[in-house]
C-alpha cells in the first residue's frame, strides 16, 4: 500500500475549498418543472458528490418520495416554488447522516412557520442565516481536519514499518469517523427533544379544540 499521506492531506483540504452552498439569490424566483429543479440541483452541486460522474444528486423518484413521506410539500400545478428548492437543500445535506423521521421532524416547523408565508423573516431568510456560516465554518473544519491529520501521523511509530502507513491513515480515519459518531447523537438527542415538544404542543392543541 503507497500513499503519500501529505498529498492525501492536501487532496481533502482542496475538497473543503470546494465545498460551496447555493445562496436564495441563485435560486430562481420562478417555479419550476420537476426536471428544472433535477437540472439545477446536479448543477449546483455537482461537485459535492464522491464520484461527480456517476453519483446521482436528485432524481424525480427522490423528490416523489420526499413529497410522500411529508418531507417536501406537493408542487403548485405540477410546478415547484423557490422554497421548494431551499427545502430539497437542506434535505440533500441532512439525508447522508440522519434518518427519514429525523428530517421531518426537524423540518417539520420550518415547513409550517416559513414555507411559502410571504412575510418578511421567511424561508430564505433562514436559509441565509444557516449557510451564511459556511465560510467560517469551513474555515474552522479545515483547522479540525489538520489537527487531528496530525496527530493520526504521530500514532503506530512502533509498528511494523510495512504496516505503519496504513494503519496511521487507520487511525485518521477513526478520528473523523468518532467526531461524526458524537456529533451525529448531539443531532439526535436535540431531535429527539423537537420531536417532545411537538408532541406536547400537538396534544395541548387537541385539548384545546375538543374544550372549544
Amino acid at each position: 500500500m503507497t500513499i503519500n499521506i501529505e498529498d492525501l492531506l492536501n487532496s481533502i483540504q482542496e475538497s473543503l475549498d470546494r465545498i460551496k452552498y447555493i445562496r436564495a439569490e441563485d435560486i430562481p424566483d420562478i417555479d419550476l418543472y420537476m426536471d428544472q429543479v433535477t437540472t439545477f440541483m446536479e448543477t449546483q452541486l455537482r461537485n459535492t458528490t464522491r464520484d461527480p460522474a456517476s453519483d446521482k444528486i436528485l432524481t424525480k423518484t427522490m423528490i416523489n418520495n420526499y413529497t410522500k413521506n411529508d418531507l417536501l410539500p406537493p408542487p403548485f400545478k405540477k410546478k415547484y416554488a423557490k422554497d421548494h428548492v431551499l427545502l430539497l437543500i437542506f434535505i440533500y445535506y441532512y439525508k447522508g447522516i440522519l434518518s427519514i423521521s429525523d428530517i421531518q421532524e426537524l423540518l417539520a416547523p420550518i415547513k409550517d412557520r416559513y414555507f411559502k408565508n410571504g412575510e418578511t423573516y421567511d424561508l430564505s431568510r433562514v436559509y441565509e442565516e444557516v449557510f451564511g456560516l459556511e465560510r467560517e465554518q469551513r474555515d474552522v473544519l479545515k483547522a479540525d481536519v489538520d489537527e487531528k491529520f496530525r496527530i493520526a501521523q504521530n500514532t503506530f511509530e512502533e509498528a511494523p514499518a510495512e504496516d505503519r502507513e496504513f494503519l496511521k491513515i487507520f487511525s485518521f480515519i477513526c478520528m473523523l469517523s468518532f467526531d461524526v459518531y458524537v456529533k451525529k447523537l448531539l443531532i439526535e438527542k436535540m431531535i429527539d427533544g423537537i420531536t417532545d415538544k411537538r408532541g406536547k404542543d400537538t396534544r395541548k392543541k387537541g385539548k384545546m379544540q375538543e374544550e372549544e
